[in-house]
Parts: structure tokens; sequence; C-alpha cells
């Protein structure tokens, strides 16, 4: 199990850097379908937990948020939000005139609040690469700050931790291990700023950010797996667990990039 870690760690990292350099198509294409897959392992959590979540109205809300956020210009965001807790009502309201769930304020939440973390903040991993200043950059530092921090926790936690942060949701993490990530992530973000030409405080800022949240993206969707009984979201990368899984903490920093990097 580690070796596969191992191995798809070291090979998929550099191609997702790669990728991020490209950009365009190159960058769009694979992280869209990677997003698409993670909405659809959440139907099935959905499913596992009884809730009704229809792939049919999920799949093509999340995937033209996704659309959005690689071409801003069409300025769909707005309608589309709108759309987002709209059209999982109508379903909801369908669902509860023909009996067909006993927990149907529940779908319509799960729907709604799916489709808005996926397909919404999903967006920004194109939104940063969009950027007029340090496109590239500003995504990578937020991808490896969160990569670093997340590693820089699991080393500290197994070394140092004595205190549990979530016992219930995940109780190999530590509250040790959290504040080396934290440290971790923000010393490798502002360092890898001077190569990359940002300027240092706003890489600071990122880096502490992006070290804060993105543990909670993670236990957030721990939660999901737990109530719903499974491990992984899925088993799309061997050692890895499914695509949710991978997305879960980026998601977040990613977003938070954004903003980083079009007001500081």
């Amino acid at each position: 199990m580690l070796l596969q870690r191992i191995i798809v760690t070291f090979t998929l990292g550099p191609l997702g850097l790669f990728l991020i350099y490209l950009g365009g198509l190159y960058y769009f294409v694979p992280v869209f379908l990677l997003l698409l897959l993670g909405a659809m392992e959440y139907t099935q959590l959905m499913k596992r937990l009884k809730l009704r979540v229809s792939p049919w109205l999920f799949l093509p809300l999340v995937g033209v948020m996704l659309v959005d956020g690689q071409w801003p210009d069409l300025n769909l965001f707005a309608p589309l939000t709108l759309l987002a807790v709209f059209l999982p009502m109508c379903y909801a309201l369908w669902l509860y005139e023909r009996r067909l769930s006993e927990t149907v304020p529940l779908d319509w939440l799960a729907t709604a609040g799916g489709v808005l973390l996926l397909g919404g903040v999903g967006s920004y991993f194109f939104r940063v690469r969009g950027v007029p200043e340090f496109p590239i950059q500003w995504t990578m530092l937020a991808m490896l700050g969160t990569w670093i921090a997340d590693s820089g926790a699991f080393v500290v936690g197994k070394s140092m931790g004595r205190h549990k942060l979530s016992p219930r949701l995940s109780p190999n993490k530590t509250v040790e291990g959290y504040v080396g990530g934290i440290v971790l992530g923000t010393l490798f973000t502002v360092g890898l700023s001077f190569p990359l030409g940002v300027a240092w405080l706003p890489a600071l800022v990122l880096g502490l950010l992006a070290s804060v949240v993105s543990p909670a993206g993670d236990l957030g969707i721990s939660l999901l797996k737990r109530e719903a009984g499974v491990k992984d979201s899925g088993t799309f990368l061997p050692g890895h667990g499914g695509a949710l899984d991978r997305i879960d903490s980026l998601i977040w920093s990613v977003a938070f990039a954004y903003f980083v990097a079009i007001l500081l």
C-alpha cells in the first residue's frame, strides 16, 4: 500500500505540475474529469447515506459551473448559483409529491450543497489558473503548499503527536501534526515564492490560509465517508483512494489562492 502510494505520488505529482504549466485545455480537461469523477463518488456516498442525489441533475450542474470557471467571461456564475439551489429544490418537491423519499429536505440540501462545493468552489481550480498576474505560480503555490502541509502534518504527527485533533472523524490526526503542517506549509510556500517571482507577503498569507483550512476540507469529506461506512470515496488511485479524497483539501486552497492573488 505504501509503495503504491509513493509510486502514484512521484508519477502524478510532476505530471500535475506540467499540466499547470501548459494551461489551457491540457490543464482543464484532466482536472475537469477529476472533479466530475469526484462528483460521481459524492453521489455514491449520498446513496449510502440513504439520500437521493440524482446524477442526471447533479453532474450537469457541476459540469456547467466548472466550465464557467474556465471561461469566466461567460458571466454565468451568478445565474448558475441560483440554478444550483432552485433545480434541486424542484427535484425535492417532485420526490415529495410522489412519496419517493423520506428524507426530502436532506435530499435537497445534499444536492444543492454538493453542486456548490464541487461545481462552485471547484471552479476555482480554473479561476486561479486564469488570474491576470502569475497564474501558473499561484496555482503551483496553492497545490504544492497544501501537499507540503499535509505531508508535514503526517510526519510531525507520527513523530510528536500526542493530542488528538478530531478523535471521532480522524483518530490519526493530531494537534501537533496540524500545527507542524501549518508551519511547514507556510515556510515552504514563502520559500517557493522567491524562485517563482511572487511577492513573499501574499505568499505568506496564502501559505497560512491553505495550511489552516485544507485539513477542514479533508475532515468534511471524512465526515461523509464515516457516516457512509467507507474508508475511501473510491478506488481511482491505488493507495490514495478516490478522486474526492485527492481534492478535498486542494479545493479550498485554490479558492483562497484566487482571492489572495487578486486582492493582495
